[in-house]
């Protein structure tokens, strides 16, 4: 076959595939203008005849979603710091510091990935309850401080750290949480921002979790609190397009703005493994 007619072939199978993913987001921004009801003729309009801000003041200041997008916000941002510096110590102790039991508590951690999380989702509960934490922002951060993932992608990168460097500092008299500090986590950079947008776009899109430990509304996060809007406006399509416009757009915007570092930090940790 002819190069350029292949290379036509190629470009145009992936121009029609990213036109069919991103449609549906087009669609779904363009209905959130629309008048009530407007989407629900046959055939569906491709754009708003009378584009409108109304669904947006609806849910902001009718439907309480600024005090959702709060909690959304508070709840990501908290599990991510934690989970970052919980995961960024024990990946590296795992990778470079010797202590009794390593190799198997290891494989036991590994053990823990093919294990669903739905398994732990109910002693997890009672945990929590016991502790007084239902019903609370500790009761979805506590349980995603650290991960099974997190520690693994931490470590498989840190092995890559020449062992020399760090014998080096420590003959210079350094001590580990210095080494750490100074030597370690500025070498961690890729993967740190890896393992933070992958955290918070987990921790902000996760509904089964905080479905069972918040029974307040007032600590519900964006998903639950649009679950919740959604059936009381089951048939307004409009209003619920307008709320995965605002569940939609901060991930999509911090995702498209740390691309290159995400998906180079995924490369160099499963190289340097």
């Amino acid at each position: 076959m002819n190069p350029r007619i292949a290379r036509t072939i190629i470009y145009g199978l992936l121009i029609g595939g990213t036109f069919v993913a991103v449609f549906p987001l087009l669609w779904m921004f363009s209905v959130s203008f629309m008048q009530p009801g407007e989407a629900s003729s046959l055939p569906p309009p491709l754009w708003p005849a009378h584009a409108s801000w109304h669904n947006y003041e609806v849910l902001f200041l009718r439907a309480g979603v600024g005090r959702y997008l709060f909690n959304s916000f508070a709840i990501s941002t908290a599990i991510t710091l934690l989970s970052l510096a919980f995961n960024l110590m024990a990946g590296y102790a795992f990778a470079k510091l010797r202590f009794a039991g390593r190799e198997r508590l290891f494989q036991t951690l590994l053990g823990m990935l093919v294990i669903p999380a739905q398994v732990a989702m109910l002693p997890l509960f009672l945990m929590l309850k016991y502790l007084g934490l239902v019903n609370s922002y500790a009761a979805v951060i506590v349980p995603a401080m650290a991960t099974a993932f997190g520690i693994f992608l931490v470590r498989q990168y840190a092995r890559g750290i020449p062992d020399e460097l760090l014998e080096a500092a420590r003959i210079d008299g350094a001590s580990e949480w210095r080494i750490f500090g100074r030597i370690v986590l500025p070498l961690l950079k890729p993967i740190m921002v890896t393992l933070a947008i992958f955290t918070f776009l987990t921790a902000w899109n996760d509904f089964m979790w905080p479905l069972i430990a918040l029974t307040g509304q007032e600590h519900y996060t964006l998903p639950l609190g649009l679950a919740s809007l959604a059936r009381e406006h089951a048939q307004d399509s409009e209003l619920m397009m307008a709320g995965s416009v605002v569940t939609v757009i901060p991930v999509l915007v911090l995702f498209l703005a740390m691309q290159r570092y995400y998906i180079e930090g995924l490369l160099l940790g499963s190289v340097k493994g």
